[in-house]
């Protein structure tokens, strides 16, 4: 889609359809044409959040959408009336929107062309009978953002970030016998060919194996599919020697298909275990974003791909195996094996200089169980880190919500023949002890770990429903821009 900021009024523009938000207790905006004044003075327009009106006059259609109250306005409520107002336009067939900016605030311009971008977003790569046509018709050609105040830069930015988050809702819809590691490492070497600043390092089986990651290469034995470990650095600073922020490490568990392993998962929704890699992609297309932004830091990204099924080469219960920092690890669920891959790929990035570390995985139900798809469940060892990761979520609407990691928790992922168990007996705290596992592995590098079990599909907010969310890469995207400032 086509995006562009214009300080020409919406009336001047080629679009076929405008969308003018309308606050509660205000007359109409003073750019709408008469015939769209009179549906919000007869109560037939309201400014109601995600309240919607439809008027014609100049050869357009005239949307009136409710976005709240004026002093309550948000960059989320932005999202969401930008998708109920995407929506209502391809319903009435229409090729161009354009939105009104209802003020000068470039996050809120931006929010606008999330929310349109986001909502456009359809999956059809797999549909043989006229997927073409089904494409194109549920897609909008072009979104104009206008405005009295210059806006073209967060506008602009705007678009980097939500395409960059629907690339990663791309991979996460991929089938396993697609995306698998192998796929997913070349994706990222794709991107390294056409990024400035943007490198990629993808290492296979004997090369896990190498690094002494015995912890990942116990988790992918069971499957004939190579592995991936795939390292992503960017370097913005263009080699200088004073960086103006801390090396940031972006960490993403990649299980492209989660069968369990030997401790196999039932057979029910089995086939959503294909997103057990949104952590992986997630972190992949925030870091492509940050380096199309350009923004002045240095990132290192790990990203560990690999399938978990049962074989007659898997992991067994009670096996034990020695990550790469010389922890043991009594493995007593094959199905807790998102945290053998990260132990493994959180020490990797800490050794390539990686000074405050944010990993993305979906790692535990029991994240489900205690915040359902609204917050991210949000673990650190680091107060500033958590704080900062906080506010990005609340300014991106990826919000978060943290839980304790406490010294007793260390208590219960004690082994009893090992260091480390990574399943430990009973149903306590289950998304804090899988945090509580991989604290041992960071030492005392600033860290946060991000459970994303019940936001990487089927968040069902209003610009993004049913599938891959792309969650965590707006966020990330947000805290990289902080760390620049």
């Amino acid at each position: 889609m086509d995006v562009l900021f214009s300080s020409d009024r919406p009336a001047a523009s080629d679009a076929d359809t405008v969308a003018l938000g309308v606050f509660e207790g205000e007359s109409a905006p003073a750019l709408a044409p008469p015939e769209a004044a009179e549906l919000l003075a007869s109560g037939e327009a309201k400014g109601a959040p995600k309240s919607l009106a439809l008027a014609h006059s100049g050869g357009k259609r005239w949307l009136l959408v409710g976005l709240g109250k004026r002093d309550q306005l948000t960059a989320e409520t932005a999202r969401v009336a930008a998708a109920i107002a995407r929506d209502r336009a391809k319903e009435l067939s229409a090729n161009r929107l354009c939105w009104q900016a209802p003020n000068g605030d470039g996050a809120i311009a931006a929010a606008l062309v999330e929310g349109t971008l986001l909502a456009d977003y359809s999956f059809n790569a797999y549909k043989s009978t006229g997927k073409d046509d089904d494409k194109a018709s549920k897609k909008l050609e072009a979104l104009i953002v206008c405005g009295e105040v210059e806006q073209s830069t967060a506008v602009e930015q705007a678009k980097v970030v939500t395409e960059a988050v629907n690339e990663a809702r791309d991979l996460q819809n991929r089938p396993a016998n697609d995306l698998t590691p192998t796929a997913l490492g070349e994706h990222a070497k794709a991107l390294a060919s056409e990024i400035e600043h943007l490198t990629v390092e993808v290492e296979g089986r004997d090369g896990i194996l190498g690094r002494s990651m015995g912890a990942f290469a116990a988790v992918a034995q069971g499957t004939q599919e190579e592995p991936a470990l795939i390292t992503l650095r960017y370097d913005g600073m263009g080699g200088t020697s004073n960086p103006t922020g801390p090396v940031l490490g972006i960490v993403g568990k990649a299980v492209t298909f989660d069968s369990g392993g030997i401790s196999l998962k039932p057979g029910a929704k089995m086939a959503e275990m294909k997103f057990d890699m949104s952590g992986g992609a997630a972190a992949i297309s925030a870091i492509a974003a940050i380096a199309r932004l350009g923004l002045p830091l240095r990132i290192v990204g790990v990203v560990g791909a690999t399938e978990n099924l049962p074989s007659g080469n898997s992991v067994k219960p009670g096996d034990i195996v020695t990550a790469a920092n010389g922890k043991t690890i009594e493995v007593n669920n094959t199905d807790a094996e998102g945290r053998l891959v990260l132990a493994d790929c959180l020490c990797h990035a800490i050794s390539l200089g990686a000074e405050r570390v944010v990993d993305l995985a979906t790692l535990t139900g029991a994240v489900i169980i205690a915040l359902g798809s609204t917050y991210a469940g949000l673990i650190a060892n680091d107060d500033e880190l958590a704080a900062d990761v906080t506010r990005a979520g609340e300014r991106t609407g990826e919000i978060v919500w943290r839980l304790p990691l406490h010294e007793e928790y260390h208590d219960l992922v004690k082994g009893k023949y090992a260091d480390l168990d990574n399943a430990p007996e009973g149903r306590k705290a289950g998304t804090i002890t899988g945090a509580t596992f991989l604290s041992n592995f960071v030492g005392d590098t600033p860290w946060a770990h991000l459970d994303i079990a019940g936001s990487a599909w089927d968040l069902g907010r209003a610009y993004v429903g049913k599938g891959a969310s792309g969650y965590g890469v707006r966020l990330l995207v947000d805290l990289a821009r902080a760390y620049c400032s």
